[in-house]
């Protein structure tokens, strides 16, 4: 039996970690995870790990003489985007600089890139987004996402796909950042209110349904630009009452505010989210609605849930 071989990077965060054990999983497919971290952050997955600064050219080499791709599937990136604000050349070598380097040697070897984009590509004024829209983004974490899209775009690679998606939520073991579920329910444990905006709007996606379609991606070998999200447009105010009455919290402790209230670094784009219809359509994936989501995180969590 010949196996696909798929490398996977940034498979210690929230989604990579899922992709291992989604793609590891599937039969025909022999995964190798890499990672910043000497070891995996996570237990299980039937796969390989070595690790991997994809900033580091002859590092990347290597794994690709090593490995021999047929898929990467690029999940790494610098996502703190107050911070890409502030060290703009940190984000920009690991957002764009390293994706030109994986594009040229997936074209060298023939293998396939699946890059995993943003909402922050576009500036929010007419969300929800479609694929075809005119990407405008208004910070510069945006900025090197769309740049890393057109590196990708103009790669001379025949076979890729962009896998934009927005605001994922969910658990993985070990992970170095929170997710806005995870933060909101540490606060509801410990009875702390939080202000949340309601001139936000964007469509929740749940990491158990992001790792599912980028599979479908690589299963049915599509190509070009896939808006993978929730299919639910709401505020991250309206997200968080959600969130509370699921895991049975008082709605009383997520108070309305707007983003005017807070001083951060970088914009955000007021009315983002995704109109999925291509990938429902193409991939035959249908996301959890938020609810069904936040039932099912709770399970994975062993939290009781209400609704």
């Amino acid at each position: 039996m010949l196996f696909q071989r798929i490398l996977i990077t940034g498979a210690n965060g929230l989604l990579g970690q899922h992709l291992v054990h989604k793609l590891g999983q599937a039969p025909g497919n022999d995964v190798l995870a890499t990672g910043l971290q000497a070891e995996p952050r996570y237990s299980g997955g039937s796969c390989g790990y070595t690790p991997l600064d994809i900033t580091d050219a002859k590092q990347v080499r290597a794994v690709f003489e090593d490995f021999t791709p047929d898929v990467v599937v690029n999940a790494a990136a610098m996502t703190a985007v107050d911070t890409c604000e502030s060290d703009r050349d940190a984000c920009w070598k690991v957002n764009v600089d390293a994706v030109e380097i994986m594009a040229r040697l997936c074209r060298a070897q023939g293998t396939r890139l699946i890059q995993m984009s943003t909402d922050f590509v576009f500036d929010g004024k007419s969300g929800p987004y479609t694929e075809n829209d005119r990407p405008h983004p208004i910070s510069y974490y945006g900025k090197s996402k769309l740049a890393a899209e057109n590196h990708v775009r103009k790669s001379g690679l025949p076979n890729w796909a962009i896998a934009r998606t927005v605001l994922v939520y969910g658990v993985a073991e070990n992970l170095n950042r929170s997710n806005i579920v995870l933060w909101l329910l540490d606060k509801f444990a410990r009875g702390e209110t939080v202000r949340m905006v309601t001139d936000h709007i964007r469509t929740p996606t749940y990491v158990v349904d992001l790792a599912d379609a980028v599979e479908r991606l690589i299963r049915f070998r599509k190509n070009g630009v896939y808006n993978l999200s929730g299919g639910e447009l709401m505020s991250v105010y309206e997200m968080a009452r959600v969130t509370a009455r699921v895991f049975g919290y008082s709605t009383d402790l997520v108070q309305p505010t707007d983003s005017h209230a807070f001083t951060q670094a970088a914009a955000r784009p007021p009315r983002s989210g995704f109109i999925i219809l291509k990938a429902q359509s193409e991939l035959g994936w249908q996301p959890r609605m938020l609810v069904r989501g936040l039932n099912h995180l709770g399970v994975t969590l062993g939290l009781p849930t209400t609704a």
